[in-house]
Parts: C-alpha cells; sequence; structure tokens
C-alpha cells in the first residue's frame, strides 16, 4: 500500500533504460469521487481515501472518463446494482502513479485506458475457449470495481490498453466503450461482408462506427429519433450517405444493421429493412423489451445477434486498426463536479458525440 505522502523513488540506471524523464510527486490522503446513488438516480460528491493498489492493479491518476450510456442504466438501476455507492465510469484515461506490488506491464508516467471489462475468471468454460468476454464471473469497471468518475482509480493491469498517442485525453476516452463495443458490434455484422450499414441511434458509439465504416468504403444509413434534424445532419457530416429518422425507411434494402439505442422496437424495424441473408446487432447492454413481430421478419436466413461486453483481443484490433485509420471523436467535457449535468445530457440524447468528465 502507498501511504498518502508517498514519493515514489526509481533506481538511476531504471530511468535511463526507459528514457523517461519521471517527475517526484506526492499522492493526497483523499480524492473527489462521483458516487452512484441509485434511488434518487443521481451522482454524489464524496471525499475518499485513494483506492489501494492489489498486485495486479495499477493506481491511476484520472486523466479523462467518457460518459457512456451504461454508467445510466446502473445509475437508473436498469442494471441490477452489484455494490451500493459504487463510482461508474469505464472510459478511463490515467496515467500510472503507482504498480501493485506484482504489477509491471505499465511504467510509472504512461498513459493508459480502462475499459468496461476489468477482470475474468480464467477458469470458466468461456475463458477457456477463448470468449472471455462471456465469462461466468467477470469484473466490471465502474459496477462491481469503482470506476473513473474520480481523481484516482485503481485498475488490474492485464485488462488495461495502451493508448494511441494521436489522440488527446478527452478524445481517448470514447474509445474505451464507445469505440470498443462500437468495433465489435460492426465486426460481428462484416462476417457478411456489408457494403450498406445501417446504424440505430446515433450517439457515441455509433459517431466513432460511422468513420469507421466510411474508411472502409462502405454506405452508411444513419437512423436518429425522429425529427431529430441535428443529429441526421451530423450523421451526414460524418459521411453517412443518408440520414432520417427511425419512422423513416431507407432507399435501399442493407446488408446489416447496427443497433446502438437501447429501444426494444427498433428490432423488427431494422430487420424489416435488411436484405436476406443480412445481419441485425444489438451493440447495448441493456435494452427495452422487443415486441412480437412477424416471422417473415426474421425469415430469409436474416440474423439477429447481440453484442455482450468485449474481449481484450477487440481492444488490441481496434487501436492496432487506429495506426492505420484515424477518427474524430466529437466530445463536449464537463468538470467531474458536474457528472449529474453530463449525465443528464447523454439521458437527453442531447450531444451530438461523447460527454468526457476531466477531473
Amino acid at each position: 500500500m502507498l501511504a498518502p505522502g508517498h514519493r515514489p523513488q526509481f533506481a538511476e540506471h531504471q530511468a535511463q533504460e526507459s528514457h523517461t524523464s519521471y517527475h517526484a510527486f506526492m499522492l493526497p490522503a483523499t480524492m473527489l469521487a462521483m458516487q452512484a446513488d441509485t434511488a434518487a438516480r443521481r451522482l454524489v460528491p464524496v471525499r475518499r481515501p485513494l483506492p489501494e493498489p492489489a498486485a495486479r492493479d495499477v493506481l491511476l491518476r484520472v486523466l479523462a472518463c467518457g460518459v457512456c450510456r451504461t454508467d445510466l442504466h446502473v445509475l437508473d438501476g436498469e442494471l441490477p446494482p452489484h455494490r451500493d455507492g459504487v463510482v461508474p465510469g469505464h472510459e478511463v484515461v490515467g496515467e500510472v502513479v503507482a504498480p501493485g506490488a506484482a504489477a509491471g506491464r505499465f511504467r510509472i508516467g504512461q498513459r493508459v485506458g480502462v475499459p468496461w471489462l476489468g477482470g475474468t475468471c480464467g477458469h470458466c468454460d468461456y475463458c477457456r475457449m477463448g470468449r472471455e468476454n462471456l465469462c461466468d464471473l467477470p469484473a466490471f469497471t465502474g459496477y462491481d470495481r469503482d470506476g473513473g468518475y474520480a481523481q484516482y482509480a485503481a485498475a488490474d493491469e492485464r485488462y488495461c490498453f495502451a493508448l494511441p498517442a494521436g489522440y488527446d485525453d478527452a478524445h481517448a476516452a470514447p474509445l474505451l466503450c464507445a469505440g470498443l463495443i462500437g468495433f465489435r458490434t460492426w465486426r460481428i455484422a462484416g462476417r457478411t461482408a456489408p457494403r450498406r450499414i445501417g446504424i440505430w441511434g446515433f450517439g457515441a458509439a455509433a459517431h466513432i462506427v460511422c468513420e469507421l465504416a466510411v474508411a472502409q468504403g462502405q454506405e452508411v444509413f444513419a437512423f436518429t429519433r425522429p425529427g431529430d434534424t441535428r443529429g441526421q445532419s451530423f450523421a451526414r457530416s460524418l459521411g453517412a450517405s443518408w440520414a432520417g429518422g427511425s419512422d423513416s425507411a431507407p432507399p435501399a434494402l442493407l446488408d446489416a444493421q447496427l443497433i446502438f439505442a437501447p429501444s426494444g422496437p427498433l428490432v423488427p424495424l431494422a430487420l424489416a429493412s435488411v436484405r436476406k441473408g443480412g445481419t441485425v446487432v444489438c451493440g447495448g447492454i441493456h435494452m427495452s423489451p422487443i415486441p412480437a413481430f412477424e416471422y417473415s421478419l426474421l425469415w430469409g436466413e436474416r440474423e439477429l445477434k447481440s453484442v455482450a461486453n468485449l474481449a481484450r483481443e477487440d481492444g488490441e484490433a481496434f487501436f492496432a486498426l487506429l495506426e492505420r485509420v484515424h477518427i474524430q471523436t466529437h466530445v463536449r467535457t464537463f468538470a467531474l463536479a458536474q457528472a449529474n449535468e453530463a449525465v443528464q445530457a447523454v439521458r437527453d440524447g442531447a450531444l451530438d458525440g461523447a460527454a468526457v468528465l476531466i477531473p
């Protein structure tokens, strides 16, 4: 454990070998954190001691943390609570300030990203078959473990990612869930080699996927809330060839549909405008009930699939792709103390892109 006021010491030869100019700093005794009050559906500011990193953890000074719709599901009780007073946030960009006793993957001062998947058991059937995103005993950041709505956070280094240098802290944050889940959703749909892709719910994940798809030569059709002309203009500005409300029919049948809005009634609408042999992929962790629909919407070897969490391999592939394809994430930043305002903006669909907290 690092006591408050501890000053990290580094051997001279270690600093020379890494060519890193380490700075000396004092860790504070406490930090500001925004913890969930699910009864009030609000975040409450509290002072807490700094997290104590476990053996394979790194202690991070949080530089930025994106606000994801899953945070709303946690805060609003749509996902059953796993812990009282949890600190949400799983799009964490942080600077390593101290390692756990057995941690050594990242150096002090290195910038890393922390995603939703914060740990797996490693021995269940799913872990053994290489499908760790379906682990029976997972730990999720901002749900099981305290997340990034705080000045400091601890994370298992084995589930963190080194981040590409071409993105500053605020613009890197949405990549860690909106980007990763969007990428996995797009990847699954890509198994049918789609040329025309529909994206339903044009928020943080959708705006990243839209850019990825356009960069790969795919044609994007964006579906927003009915009457959301601002969102439709935003989609077209990112390369979408068509944008309309979810109550509108696209001008052609599509090869794949990606649903990011947590609205079950969108599923039969998406199925109705996908071609035979096409795929509809639901990319959210929570969705309202899907209404009954005619079998004819599914017939013709159409597929309806869901995405559950992500695997570390998704992250490695995604960040490798970003070395070749630059994505311009669109963000609006908020101070940590404005977290409730940021959450409400996401809840209301009032943003083009993503909300990001800056401690």
